[in-house]
C-alpha cells in the first residue's frame, strides 16, 4: 500500500469562530475557505488546555496534560513520552517541523527527524508559575489592544515568513530526493497570536468591512466568574475599560493577521501542488487554542469560554469526501488520527490514549454515542486545577476553588446563564461533579503541580548563575536568534515592531 503524505498546518490562537466554515461572514481567508470546501469540517473541536505549550503537548501525545505532567508554559515535555512524530517514523515516515512547537526541556525534537527553523519561545523554565506568590507576569500585556493596528514589520511576521520559506524549500527538496518514504511535515505559525498587528495590505482588505464589536461587551467585575477575574488581574485589565476605537482596531488587525496567515498557507499549498504531491497528501489544519478577542471584556485565552476553547479542525485529501462532522472532537484526537491517515491502528499505541481516530468518522463512519471531550487548566492565575467537560449540548466547568459553571450551548451559545445555580439542574450538575471526581484526583494532581513548580523554580534560579542554559533549538552558544526573546522578556520583543511607514512609502502595500 502506498502511504499518503501528511501536511499538518497549525496556527496559534485562532478561534474557530473567526472562519467562514464556522459561521463568520466577513473573514477574508480564501485558501482556508477552499480547504474547508474540499475537506471535512469538524464543527465542534476543542483544545484540551487553553494555553500554548500544554495544548501542543496534549495534541502531540494524545493524552491530557494532567496525565503527562504538562502543567503550564514552562513544564518540561518528557522525552520518554511518544508523540505522533515517533509513531509516524515507526510507520515509515520522514518527519519534519517548520515553526514553533513550544517544546520545554532539553529534547527539542520529540520524534521529528528534522527541525527547519529555530524556536520562537523559551525552552527553559522561564515562565514557571508560582501558585503561592504570583504577581504580574511577563505575558499578555494590555498594550496588545492599545497599540494594535498596522505595522511594517514585526518579530511574528519575520518568523512566519521564515516558517513558510523553509516549509516550501522542504517540499521541493523532498520532491528531488531519492528518499521514497512519505513525509509528515508540520508547518506551525505564530499568527494570529497577539499583539494585534498586521501589514497595511491586509489591513486594507477590511477597509469597507463592518467588523462587529464583541457580541457580549465588557462586564462589570462582579459579573465575571472568579477565574475570569483572576485572569483579568493577571493581564492588567481588571479595572481597565478599553476605548471602542481600540477594540475595533484590535479586532480588525486580528482578521488582517488571519488574512496574512492565509496568504502564507496558500504559498505552501501552491508548492505542494507544484511538486506533484497534492494528489497523495492529506492536509490537516487546526490551532492550538482560540482567542477571546474582547468578548465579555476578555482577551487572549486561558478560559473555557467558546472563543478561547473552540478551534478549527479541517481534514482534506483527494480521496476524502467533503462534508461536516458534528461529533465532538478535541486535539488529543490528532495522534490517533495521524496514525489512521498513515494506515496504522491507534489501538496499537503502547499507552492509553485520551483521543480517538477521527478518520473513523469520515464518509459514512458512525459517530460514537454520547462522546464527551475534556479540557484542563493548571497554569498561572489560578489556585487550583480547573476542569471542563463538554457532553452533548452542555459544558461543565469545575474547580474546588470556584463555583461550578454549567452552560447549555444550544440554548445559550454566548454562555450567559449559569445553570449550575438553578435548582432544576441540580441533578445534572451532580452527575457532572461525579464525572469530575471519577476522572481526576484533584488533591493528588494539586500536590504534583505544586511540587513541580518548586523544583522548576529552583532549577531556573540555578541556571541563571554562571553560563546560561536555555535548551533552545537553533541557537548556538553565545548567539541569539533574532526572534527569540533570549535574555530579554516576551514583551520586549513582542512589541519591538516597525510602525507603519510614511503614507508615501512604496512599501506600505508590500506583501
Amino acid at each position: 500500500m502506498i502511504k499518503s503524505n501528511i501536511l499538518f498546518i497549525q496556527v496559534d490562537q485562532l478561534t474557530a469562530l473567526a472562519l467562514k466554515a464556522y459561521g463568520n461572514t466577513f473573514c477574508k481567508a480564501p485558501n482556508l475557505d477552499l480547504l474547508a470546501e474540499r475537506g471535512v469540517v469538524f464543527e465542534s473541536a476543542y483544545c484540551n488546555f487553553p494555553l500554548c505549550a500544554p495544548s501542543r503537548f496534549s495534541m502531540a501525545s494524545g493524552q491530557l496534560c494532567s496525565r503527562i505532567g504538562a502543567f503550564d508554559n514552562a513544564a518540561e515535555f518528557p522525552a520518554s513520552i511518544p508523540t505522533y512524530a515517533h509513531y509516524l517514523r515507526r510507520l515509515g515516515y520522514r518527519t519534519a517541523l517548520s515553526g514553533k512547537m513550544h517544546f520545554i526541556g532539553p529534547d527539542q525534537f520529540h520524534g521529528f527527524e528534522t527541525r527547519l527553523t529555530a524556536e520562537l519561545y523559551p525552552a527553559d523554565f522561564s515562565w514557571v508559575p508560582n501558585w503561592g506568590d504570583e504577581g504580574k507576569r511577563d505575558t499578555n500585556d494590555p498594550r496588545s489592544v492599545t497599540v494594535s493596528g498596522i505595522c511594517e514589520r514585526s518579530v511574528q511576521i519575520e518568523y512566519d515568513e521564515e516558517v513558510t520559506f523553509k516549509a516550501i524549500r522542504y517540499l521541493y527538496d523532498t520532491a528531488r530526493s531519492d528518499d521514497e518514504r512519505p513525509f509528515f511535515l508540520q508547518v506551525s505559525y505564530t499568527h494570529p497570536h497577539e499583539p494585534y498587528l498586521c501589514k497595511q495590505a491586509f489591513w486594507d482588505l477590511y477597509e469597507d468591512v463592518e467588523i462587529p464589536l464583541p457580541s457580549v461587551g465588557a462586564l462589570p467585575k462582579e459579573r465575571h466568574d472568579p477565574h475570569a477575574r483572576r485572569l483579568l488581574a493577571d493581564f492588567g485589565m481588571l479595572d481597565h475599560a478599553f476605548a471602542e476605537e481600540d477594540i475595533r482596531r484590535s479586532r480588525r488587525a486580528y482578521f488582517g493577521a488571519i488574512s496574512y496567515l492565509d496568504r502564507m498557507i496558500g504559498q505552501v499549498l501552491d508548492a505542494l501542488a507544484a511538486t506533484g504531491a497534492a494528489d497523495k497528501t492529506a492536509i490537516v489544519f487546526t490551532s492550538d487554542h482560540g482567542e477571546m478577542l474582547g468578548e465579555r471584556g476578555m482577551w487572549f485565552k486561558k478560559h473555557f469560554f467558546e472563543p478561547a476553547l473552540r478551534v478549527p479542525l479541517l481534514i482534506a485529501a483527494p480521496w476524502i469526501e467533503p462534508g461536516r462532522v458534528a461529533t465532538l472532537a478535541s486535539l488529543v484526537d490528532l495522534l490517533p488520527t495521524f496514525v489512521g491517515l498513515a494506515g496504522g491502528d491507534a489501538a496499537d499505541a503502547i499507552e492509553p490514549l485520551d483521543g480517538m481516530d477521527l478518520t473513523s468518522l469520515l464518509g459514512d463512519g458512525d459517530s460514537p454515542p454520547n462522546r464527551s471531550v475534556y479540557a484542563e487548566y493548571l497554569a498561572e492565575a489560578t489556585v487550583a486545577p480547573i476542569f471542563m467537560i463538554r457532553s452533548g449540548s452542555y459544558k461543565f466547568i469545575s474547580s474546588s476553588a470556584d463555583p461550578n459553571l454549567l452552560f447549555d450551548l444550544e440554548a445559550d451559545p454566548l454562555e450567559l446563564e449559569n445553570l449550575a445555580t438553578k435548582p432544576e439542574h441540580a441533578g445534572l450538575t451532580a452527575t457532572f461533579e461525579a464525572e469530575v471526581r471519577a476522572k481526576w484526583d484533584e488533591r493528588e494532581l494539586t500536590d504534583r503541580i505544586l511540587e513541580s513548580q518548586r523544583r522548576r523554580r529552583l532549577i531556573l534560579g540555578a541556571h541563571k548563575e554562571g553560563a546560561p542554559i536555555r535548551w533552545n533549538h537553533g541557537e548556538a552558544p553565545g548567539d541569539q536568534v533574532p526572534w527569540y526573546r533570549g535574555e530579554g522578556s516576551y514583551n520586549a520583543w513582542a512589541f519591538d515592531y516597525l510602525p507603519r511607514a510614511h503614507p508615501d512609502s512604496p512599501s506600505k502595500t508590500a506583501t
